[in-house]
């Protein structure tokens, strides 16, 4: 399998699915098996998420699936803003993708953000569960700045599943210290971002969309914050309009439903058509 080399040296395996417009997907585009499968369906998680969004778009564009989240849960290292356009670059660069588009899901979406400043071979971003305008950044500082002191207690079994929306809590009281400082770094790092300002210096298509119902309350152990997904994508949608965002709303779905293939590849799929074309 091939392989990119990363902003701190580490080497991450890629995938490249179909042929057409490049499309950067970081995903895992190898789907998960046994009771790690198992366990993802009980939270209604798609346990081959990666490479069922591979697959469907595969027909229609060149998709160079990465598991940039998993590789970084593996090899933590300093998540800058910068080191994130770096090493979403590098894996463009492995792959011979000039000019590509960028599809990520929640923090991954504040990625593309990030990218799309940095650099001008962007031909279209899409953000998925993370709004460009009105990003909860001070909230999601305080919950990364819980998960990470939370990290260097004794471990808490996390809780199993049984349907319904994923219980992002046990995700986070699972990892180590080393992998909460990278987010917590990141989050640092972003204290200061101006979204506002930000938005003339993106030049491609962009698309944002989020579920209806992706608002998650943290408790008090988590700095008692509200993240708010869906808000600003439904009270600022003319704002995100005007700046040269579309903007979907999913019915129904919180921040696991919103992720799952089958909402995503109905938003996705027409739209990156249409940006390519134009």
């Amino acid at each position: 399998m091939p392989t990119a080399t990363l902003h701190d040296g580490t080497r991450i395996a890629y995938e490249i699915h179909g042929s057409g417009p490049a499309l950067l997907l970081p995903v895992d585009p190898v789907p998960k098996e046994g009771a790690r499968a198992e366990e993802l369906r009980r939270w209604g998680m798609d346990p081959a998420l990666g490479r069922t969004l591979a697959d469907g778009l595969g027909d229609a564009f060149q998709v160079i699936a990465f598991d940039y989240e998993g590789h970084r849960m593996r090899h933590p290292a300093a998540l800058t803003p910068d080191h994130l356009a770096v090493d979403l670059l590098a894996v463009a660069d492995a792959a011979g993708a000039g000019r590509f588009a960028y599809y990520g899901y929640s923090w991954l979406a504040l990625a593309g953000l990030q990218l799309a400043l940095r650099t001008d071979r962007l031909a279209a971003l899409a953000m998925g569960g993370f709004p460009p305008l009105g990003g909860p950044y001070a909230q999601m500082l305080r919950v990364t700045a819980a998960a990470h002191a939370m990290a260097q207690r004794p471990k808490t079994p996390a809780g199993s599943g049984g349907g319904g929306e994923y219980d992002w809590s046990s995700v986070e009281i699972a990892a180590d210290g080393a992998q909460t400082a990278q987010f917590l770094g990141l989050y640092q790092a972003l204290a200061g971002f101006d979204e506002a300002a930000a938005q003339s210096r993106i030049g491609c298509p962009r698309l944002c969309f989020a579920g209806s119902a992706d608002v998650i309350p943290y408790g008090p152990e988590w700095g008692g914050v509200t993240v708010d997904m869906a808000g600003p994508l439904t009270r600022d949608r003319a704002r995100l309009e005007a700046a040269g965002w579309q903007v979907r709303v999913l019915d129904g779905l919180d921040h696991t439903g919103a992720m799952q293939p089958g909402a995503v590849l109905p938003v996705l799929r027409p739209w990156l058509a249409e940006a390519y074309t134009g």
